[in-house]
């Protein structure tokens, strides 16, 4: 299968770390007391989200729906950003939960969301490197929604959620796919892939978790708006953020995304670049 780079508030990190740029971990992240966090621009720019991918709140909820959890089913979820998914879910479904993730911001917002809801009980966030994570009791939702980065691909994504779960039990995949091929590697990179051959048609995506010996049972599919939504709620966030910071180093980082993402994203992310949530089974 084509190896595919799932996330996406750290896909370009995670593609320039690939790339052997020159840049130091440490240049681009913000490091927590656990040495571990994701790139600065990204716990700026997606500071004021909640959803860290191009789904709506009425989205999330579809998903969760359509899975028709029973109440008390564990989930464990890997790059749970900022908890909207476990702490809505405990909420509407009854479910439990755990998430991992790199950031240290977004973990504290997940922790403060639960106490918002009232579920605290229910689920717990952990900030730390989600790779390799394996939970200590079996699940009955595996997932990993947009940060398939962390097992090296979908492929290696699913073996590692699969060590989670238990018999008769949901993956859950968030994936970037293309709604159609870009004509150039240029425009491929526009969508802050590093080569077309990173994403893959919808069908054929779709076909690959077939080839993985898993069945489709459901799918969630990110709208135009919730791109949108996604996307162009870091333009007013950023700004803000120079606004009040006009003197930090990063000040010129932040700047030159600003400047550049919005038309970027109306040239190229708009029309190529899809996403989805696909829930699987093994046959």
């Amino acid at each position: 299968m084509t190896r595919t780079r799932g996330s996406l508030h750290t896909e370009a990190w995670c593609r320039d770390a690939d790339s052997g740029d020159g840049a130091s971990v440490s240049d681009r992240t913000t490091k927590g007391a656990s040495g571990v966090d994701i790139p600065r621009i990204f716990n700026i720019s997606e500071s004021a989200h909640r959803i860290h991918n191009p789904f709506t709140a009425e989205k999330l909820a579809m998903l969760g729906a359509s899975l028709r959890m029973e109440p008390g089913t564990r989930v464990l979820d890997l790059g749970s950003g900022s908890g909207e998914m476990l702490c809505t879910w405990a909420r509407d479904y009854g479910i439990t939960g755990t998430g991992i993730d790199m950031s240290r911001l977004f973990s504290e917002q997940a922790k403060l969301r639960a106490r918002e809801l009232g579920v605290a009980d229910r689920v717990t966030f952990v900030h730390g490197d989600a790779a390799g994570y394996v939970a200590d009791e079996t699940v009955g939702v595996a997932a990993c929604v947009g940060a398939t980065w962390i097992g090296g691909g979908v492929s290696g994504t699913i073996e590692l959620l699969a060590r989670s779960l238990r018999d008769g039990g949901i993956i859950l995949i968030g994936e970037p796919y293309w709604l159609q091929l870009p004509p150039t590697e240029e425009v491929a990179q526009g969508c802050r892939a590093r080569a077309i051959s990173d994403f893959l048609l919808l069908p054929d995506l779709v076909a690959s978790f077939g080839a993985l010996n898993y069945d489709v049972v459901e799918m969630v599919l990110a709208s135009q708006d919730s791109w949108d939504r996604y996307e162009a709620a870091k333009w007013l966030t950023m700004r803000r953020w120079l606004d009040a910071n006009p003197d930090d180093d990063f000040a010129a980082d932040v700047r030159a995304e600003l400047t550049s993402s919005p038309e970027r994203y109306a040239r190229y992310g708009r029309d190529y670049l899809g996403w989805g949530v696909f829930a699987l089974m093994a046959r």
